[in-house]
């Protein structure tokens, strides 16, 4: 049944969450073997916010390079299939939750990063974009050339998201005749919120766990994205 919607879908758009990654080798955070579900003595939630950022930037700086940045994870089977999808013209574009920088390893040209990426790192006081190498490679509070503290261009708890960003991922599902929501629990917000814009004839879940969305959904999927997107044929 997927295929056939794909098949008969010219203006898709895709919605992803940390489920996307999961198949390349990057932990998500809500699952058994997730981030959260790990014993650290402050809870990554608290290490990931703004204020502990702030107030403790050497030990969000520690956990930043020991979890967050995966320079040797590969784009799997879903991230190729979608970028073959964008080529093809069929797929508009991909609105992703995650920070990997995967969708453009695997040459999707259109994504709306939501929650920023590791890729890039600015300096607060010149504006220099700084490489996740770059901060990989320091040691204790990265600082750039010009002496300024470099934060990353994530968006971390109790930040808002960016209103540029989040208003071209609106417009995208608005205008999308198929929404293809995979890998996320729908429980983050605001972004999970954005889904409820779409009004199109198509809305299909692949999740590994059941979504707030399921019962409007007209096709539910169980199981890897990888998995279930590797088998299309665009």
């Amino acid at each position: 049944m997927l295929q056939n919607i794909i098949d008969d879908s010219n203006n898709i758009v895709f919605f992803g969450g940390a489920g996307v990654s999961t198949e390349s080798g990057i932990p998500d955070f809500r699952s058994v073997d997730g981030l959260y579900s790990q014993n650290y003595s402050v809870p990554p939630e608290t290490i990931l916010s703004h204020s502990y950022f702030v107030t403790h930037t050497e030990e969000f700086f520690k956990f930043y390079r020991e979890k967050m940045i995966c320079l040797t994870a590969k784009p799997n089977a879903a991230h190729l299939k979608l970028a073959e999808m964008e080529k093809k013209g069929k797929l508009k574009a991909v609105i992703t939750q995650n920070i990997d920088g995967l969708h453009q390893m695997a040459g999707s040209k259109n994504v709306i990063e939501l929650h920023g990426s590791t890729h890039r790192n600015f300096c607060q006081k010149c504006g220099k974009n700084h490489s996740a190498e770059y901060i990989l490679e320091s040691k204790g509070v990265p600082h750039c050339e010009c002496g300024g503290m470099i934060k990353p261009d994530v968006v971390l708890y109790e930040e808002p998201l960016d209103l540029k960003v989040t208003e071209s991922a609106i417009n995208a599902i608005l205008n999308a005749s198929t929404l293809i929501i995979a890998g996320t629990s729908l429980t983050v917000y605001p972004a999970a919120g954005m889904v409820r814009y779409f009004n199109g004839d198509n809305l299909v879940l692949i999740n590994r766990s059941a979504t707030p969305l399921d019962s409007e959904a007209n096709l539910v999927i169980s199981g890897n994205v990888g998995e279930v997107l590797g088998h299309i044929n665009v």
